[in-house]
């Protein structure tokens, strides 16, 4: 079983790289960030032509997030829930699209899939900052439910967080990062401590790898890029994980996203 994360930064815009991603690479669940798209016009039928099931959470111009999962290979989706229950930092702005939970099931083996699009918190400190903080203890307390309950699960997305000084090409250039604040790695750095396996570190103990790269200053062709986009496992898919990489070369393609794919193989 493959699962990936993808933050493709526009739908509408990236739709000829995404499907050509999927088509190339045949992930079981995919999960996409920065969908940037009112529910409405979310082009679920594109999907399905391709033989995937699509689940999405949409707003207009900005965030979103949704799942895929590949009906050919006899995946099907059920959505368990979608927000975590925090507004945005605008006063009345109300809630943003950034979390998706879906049971995927294959014959009678069914995984829990969470997809995030965690907060940037730029400029940092001030209430988006904050936000980003009170956003990740949201979901360490949702994490903790789906841990407590011993679902095999995996939590896929743009975390928005640098973890180490490895997972960057220069500690210098992003210090003053919201990315990179102490803060931010220690909210993150409990989550692992609760009990959740950072995949692709777990097969990269010595960092180096990268998952973004800036469309500004060269950053892909200098390779200045980062870590930023993680698949954390349960125990009971930690123990099952087989490989992981990221799909770099789609990085390079015109009209690519920022982002690259992020994927991990499970014995599932």
């Amino acid at each position: 079983m493959k699962i990936a994360t993808y933050n493709i930064n526009g739908i509408k815009a990236r739709l000829p790289r995404l499907k050509e991603w999927l088509e190339e690479t045949r992930p079981a669940v995919a999960c996409l960030q920065e969908v940037k798209s009112q529910d409405k016009d979310f082009p679920a039928s594109e999907f399905e032509e391709l033989g995937y099931q699509a689940i999405w959470h949409g707003q207009k111009a900005f965030n979103g997030v949704a799942i895929l999962a590949d009906t050919k290979a006899g995946y099907s989706a059920k959505e368990v829930q979608r927000g975590l229950g925090i507004d945005g930092p605008k006063e009345g702005e109300g809630e943003q699209a950034r979390y998706l939970e879906v049971d995927v099931t294959r014959e009678s083996s069914t995984c829990r899939i969470v997809c995030i699009y965690l907060p940037n918190g730029n400029p940092q400190p001030g209430p988006k900052f904050d936000y980003k903080l009170a956003w990740m203890e949201k979901l360490r307390g949702r994490m903790a439910q789906i841990w407590e309950s011993e679902v095999p699960a995996a939590v896929l997305g743009d975390f928005n967080v640098i973890p180490e000084d490895d997972d960057v090409f220069s500690v210098k250039a992003m210090a003053s990062d919201a990315l990179m604040q102490p803060e931010s790695r220690a909210a993150y750095a409990r989550l692992l401590a609760d009990g959740w396996t950072d995949a692709l570190r777990t097969h990269n103990p010595r960092g180096g790898v990268w998952t973004y790269w800036d469309y500004q200053a060269g950053a892909w062709q200098r390779d200045h890029g980062f870590r930023i986009d993680h698949i954390l496992l349960s125990p009971e898919l930690a123990d099952r994980l087989v490989s992981v990489g990221v799909d770099r070369e789609h990085r390079g393609r015109e009209k690519a996203s920022d982002h690259a794919p992020t994927w991990a193989k499970l014995n599932f």
